[in-house]
């Protein structure tokens, strides 16, 4: 006794993709459209109108198609420009002095650390709160008497105990009082110089700070020191 199996298979007895496995493209609909004509009953064939309809569809698939192809490889075409303009752009950044989004400071684990900062108004004090990765508060540093503009300040890796800090990122949290004795905050950025390029899966990486910095971390660009000016 033979047995049917419930599952469609191929010549080779392979399980055929059904369902969301299988994709019809414009082949597999004109397939169709030959076997159906193929298989008509020849005293009822298919009408003139229904057989001009079939060939508009697959006429209309083969055009949606091709415009599928062409948007493809117009974004891809597309994308692969602006990665080599990104990458020219990245060389062009060696030796200049990037402004990023990052609000902390890197320490080298040898020397001290510039914590930048942007002061809009005169502070009578302000506190800088520095934290590990794991969030933890390492260090308070304190400065009083700060003047408008974008200032500095020095840190020399050590925690509220006096002991040293590994190296690494650090971020840096500002609270200013004015002399009204409002609070506000002082926005922290990191200022490096690019010392060097790295490029992976196709994107530039800039190495700044000791730290690597994509290009959508960029927020200003100067020659070195141009970025201290309060112009």
């Amino acid at each position: 006794m033979s047995f049917i199996s419930p599952i469609a298979t191929d010549s080779q007895g392979q399980a055929k993709a059904s369902g969301a496995q299988q994709s019809l493209g414009k082949d597999d609909f004109l397939q169709l459209l030959v076997n159906k004509l193929k298989y008509q009953d020849p005293l009822e064939p298919m009408a003139d109108e229904d057989f001009i309809a079939q060939l508009a569809q697959f006429s209309s698939l083969e055009q949606m198609n091709n415009i599928a192809e062409g948007i493809s490889q117009a974004n891809e075409w597309d994308y692969m420009q602006m990665q080599s303009l990104n990458n020219t752009l990245a060389t062009n950044l060696l030796g200049k002095e990037v402004e990023t989004s990052l609000d902390g400071v890197y320490f080298d684990g040898e020397n001290d650390a510039t914590i930048n900062y942007v002061n809009d108004r005169y502070a009578t004090e302000i506190e800088f709160v520095i934290r590990n990765a794991n969030g933890d508060v390492i260090r308070r540093l304190t400065t009083e008497d700060v003047a408008e503009g974008p200032q500095k300040l020095a840190w020399d890796g050590t925690d509220n105990q006096g002991n040293r800090v590994d190296a690494g990122y650090y971020t840096v949290e500002a609270q200013g009082i004015d002399p009204d004795g409002t609070t506000y905050t002082p926005p922290v950025k990191m200022v490096a110089r690019v010392t060097s390029i790295s490029y992976r899966d196709g994107a530039a990486y800039l190495h700044a700070g000791g730290m690597e910095i994509s290009l959508g971390d960029i927020a200003s660009v100067g020659e070195p020191g141009a970025l201290d000016d309060d112009d």
